[in-house]
């Protein structure tokens, strides 16, 4: 993204803010015109020592005066001028960051899966603040320097025209320099802030699998790998420094030579007699405040660079496709049955890779329908699209005789009740994570689904019961315990379709046995789908697909499978050949 086109867009995000900005503005004019106005009066009092011996106190008191009133009307609008700065450009952050996180709700599951979540924590944290500070800066800097240029420069010519016009004519020298080292910089500032989101990637996945990497002694390769990344980004971080840093340098042996030049030429204007001493000093004066905001926002320019890159990614996310729209349509389901049709579905995440092909199936409410076959073969793929995680590439899928494109995705997914291999909870009391998909539940209900799931012994036995607070992720319960709590969570919703991907992968047997037969009892009159590799589980399905490559290759209950002899029946003998012997 152009580094003009990210700045645009960030002076946008500001716009509901205009009046903090028009105040500060305000504020920086007020503070700038009496800021150049004390080396007049300064002048006026070195203009008053006439001669050694012969000097106007009187006057000089006065303008003392002057000075020390304007001094603290200066103090006093800095003060305004960077309150408000600082409030524009934080309600700015929390409005782009609030944008942000509202845009990984709006963004298709496909867009998070393909993207490390790392990186896209790194965007919505570190890089919103880096925009933050760059936004701060700007407006400190930017708004004040340029009023003091025009400022000064009008006081000046004021002063002297000859003078003023040494000033201008050397000042593109200075501009030259700066924006030659900007664009010098900014790429090694891009290249730096995804780095950075990289290293985060990298960094939050190794440490959220630490057990796994403790187990394969992997230490060393992990921190070999990090170590790579983090060379990088050191060089590339090193060399952005140092571009940056040439800026504020380069710039002020520039404005050295106007100073230098202002104090020579003054100075044979001032032995002609055509100014007095005290306006060069003021001329003096004002040469240095002209150079002096070319020294400032050089001095700040690693973090503007850094925050035009960073606001470069942010927008990267903002301006991703958002998930298709649902269409309007009169389509409602207020009560589920269950009926699910799926027709000539065909699916692929790559379009040169077909997954699954003219997939068709007609599940009658209450059927209980189990889904085996080999890793990869479209089993979970197969959910997605039930869920419209995913949308089909063609086909259709009904429910209730309605086309679930036709239908709202909230309206659609309270239809179903989903526990998945992966136990997600998040940090919070142990009711507050049940409650998750149905927050007018009483406690009453509650308990009774988590003894349903049998989860209601071990919550009992927590230190504050239901009211425990779990750490992010469940880091403080067993991986058993927290499927029981997501098969809970499922039971409470009630619903009229069930999906259970491995839902009882990390139950011990005896549990298993127990959730088997609750979930017995919930799936009576309910359509479910469970996506098994434990073949014990689905011995009592009323069918059994088979799938491989996409494909439904066999279809019918445990029994009829086993007589049949084909892939299901090797499947279940690769389990069970050591029991049968």
């Amino acid at each position: 993204m152009k580094k003009s086109s990210s700045v645009i867009k960030v002076l946008k995000k500001i716009k509901p803010y205009t009046g903090y900005l028009i105040i500060a503005l305000l504020s920086a004019v007020i503070s700038v015109s009496l800021t150049l106005y004390i080396p007049v009066l300064t002048g006026q009092a070195i203009d008053n020592i006439i001669d050694k011996g012969n000097v106007n106190f009187e006057n000089i008191l006065e303008i003392l005066l002057y000075i020390a009133i304007g001094i603290a009307g200066v103090t006093v609008f800095q003060w305004i001028m960077t309150y408000f700065t600082n409030v524009l450009s934080y309600k700015t952050v929390r409005d782009l960051r609030r944008e942000v996180f509202n845009k990984f709700n709006s963004v298709p599951l496909s867009y998070i899966d393909t993207n490390p979540h790392g990186d896209l924590i790194g965007r919505i944290i570190n890089d919103v603040d880096a925009v933050g500070d760059g936004l701060t800066q700007m407006f400190l800097q930017l708004f004040s320097g340029i009023v003091t240029i025009v400022g000064t420069l009008v006081f000046m010519l004021m002063i002297d025209w000859r003078i003023a016009l040494t000033v201008v004519v050397l000042t593109p020298l200075s501009l030259f320099v700066a924006g030659f080292i900007g664009k010098l910089s900014h790429k090694r500032f891009a290249r730096q802030q995804y780095l950075q989101g990289d290293i985060s990637s990298y960094v939050e996945e190794y440490i959220g699998n630490q057990q796994i990497v403790k187990a394969f002694s992997y230490e060393q390769r992990a921190f070999d790998e990090f170590e790579k990344y983090n060379t990088e980004l050191y060089d590339v971080g090193f060399k952005a420094q140092f571009a940056g840093a040439l800026a504020n340098p380069s710039t002020r042996f520039v404005n050295a030579m106007v100073y230098a030049a202002v104090g020579i030429f003054g100075a044979l204007t001032a032995i002609s007699g055509t100014l007095s001493i005290g306006q060069l000093s003021c001329f003096l004066t004002y040469a240095n405040q002209y150079t002096k905001p070319f020294n400032e926002v050089t001095g700040v320019l690693t973090q503007l660079q850094t925050g035009i890159a960073a606001a470069g990614r942010v927008f990267e996310i903002l301006e991703a496709k958002n998930e298709e729209p649902d269409k309007p349509s009169d389509h409602i389901i207020n009560e589920c049955k269950g009926n699910v049709k799926i027709e000539n579905v065909s699916f692929s995440y790559q379009k040169d890779k077909p997954l699954i092909r003219n997939f068709s199936l007609d599940v009658k409410s209450g059927s209980h329908i189990a889904i085996v076959g080999p890793t990869g073969c479209g089993k979970t793929t197969f959910i997605n699209l039930l869920m419209r995680f995913y949308e089909t590439d063609s086909g259709k899928i009904s429910i209730d005789g309605i086309n679930i494109k036709d239908l709202s995705r909230d309206n659609l997914r309270k239809c179903y009740g989903m526990v998945l291999q992966d136990s997600w909870l998040f940090s919070g009391t142990i009711m507050e994570n049940l409650r998750f998909g149905n927050e007018n539940a009483t406690d009453d209900d509650v308990i009774a689904a988590a003894k349903s799931a049998y989860a209601h012994s071990f919550i009992r036995r927590m230190p504050q019961g239901y009211n425990t607070v779990i750490s992010e992720g469940g880091g403080n319960l067993s991986q058993g315990q927290k499927q029981l709590l997501c098969i809970a969570r499922a039971m409470l919703l009630n619903p009229a379709i069930l999906i259970l991907d491995e839902a009882t992968s990390s139950i011990d047997t005896l549990t298993e046995i127990r959730v088997q037969k609750a979930f017995a009892k919930i799936m009576a009159g309910r359509t479910s789908f469970v996506v098994a590799h434990r073949l014990s589980t689905i011995k009592e399905s009323d069918v059994i697909l088979v799938m491989k490559d996409g494909n439904i290759i066999e279809q019918g209950n445990h029994e009829q499978l086993i007589a049949k002899g084909g892939f299901y029946n090797t499947l279940y003998n690769s389990q069970f050949a050591k029991n049968d012997n």
